[in-house]
């Protein structure tokens, strides 16, 4: 900062208020430069809000001016959240898993990082809580050792193969009482559809890392099963063990992409 011409204008000046954009930065390095015979104004003592965008009505009323009503937003511009695409099996997998879920009062889904953690938004809110890559899997481990039952991961393909096999290898290690859905659609559909390193062998994966093979169930999410999927989910989670349910069914973007490209 020119501190120099900074001192030049806070003598001439009874009270200060600082208006920037993200972060008070300018306003705690003047805060540590002034001397205390100047009143600071801005983000850190309330005047603004602490956090989000400054628009015409929040400045106004900082500068002591009478605001009315604030402004708001057309809604042409209100936010639009992503949400599953039509289509897509992760929606049929959504549906059956919450009507399953409604019959345990206990029950938590935990998810991991994938265009199927949107199923986390209106109108599934299927997953109750989400923090990163493979972290779906060890908090279900966990919570079931806390005592919670059913403790249910929903983790993708790509993202299983990335960093979800540790945690399975752990969950059998121990005999964790959990039940794993693995989602695959067949590819790495949130960053654009590159291959899975798991794609195809996701039932292998887990039957060599130590899942019992009766307990690896392979399914094709699609309404015309919506019964045969809330059964499957149904016995799965009633299992004293580790049980791996593995909904397939190709990406819906991917699948029209190959069949545009074939014209």
């Amino acid at each position: 900062l020119p501190l120099k011409q900074v001192r030049k204008l806070a003598e001439m000046c009874k009270e200060l208020i600082i208006m920037e954009e993200g972060f008070p930065v300018i306003e705690e390095q003047l805060r540590s430069i002034l001397d205390t015979n100047h009143k600071i104004h801005g983000r850190l003592d309330g005047t603004l809000p602490r956090d989000g965008e400054l628009n015409p009505d929040l400045v106004a009323k900082a500068l002591g001016k009478e605001v009315k009503s604030f402004y708001q937003p057309s809604p042409i511009v209100e936010s639009r959240p992503p949400a599953l695409c039509q289509g897509c099996g992760h929606r049929d997998l959504y549906d059956a898993l919450n009507e399953v879920v409604k019959e345990h009062e206990g029950a938590k889904v935990f998810s991991d990082i994938g265009c199927y953690t949107l199923g986390a938004l209106p109108p599934f809110r299927a997953i109750d809580t989400c923090i990163d890559m493979g972290a779906s899997i060890t908090m279900a481990k966990g919570a079931s050792e806390a005592g919670v039952h059913p403790a249910i991961a929903v983790i993708g393909d790509s993202t299983f193969t990335h960093s979800g096999i540790t945690g399975l290898l752990d969950c059998v290690n121990e005999n964790a009482n959990v039940t794993i859905l693995i989602l695959d659609n067949e590819t790495t559909a949130m960053t654009g559809g590159q291959d899975s390193a798991g794609t195809g062998r996701i039932e292998s994966i887990c039957q060599g890392i130590g899942v019992d093979e009766n307990h690896i169930h392979v399914i094709t999410p699609l309404k015309k099963y919506f019964e045969e999927m809330k059964e499957l989910i149904r016995k799965e989670i009633t299992h004293e063990g580790v049980s791996v349910i593995i909904p397939r069914r190709e990406c819906i973007q991917t699948l029209s992409r190959k069949k545009k490209a074939q014209k």
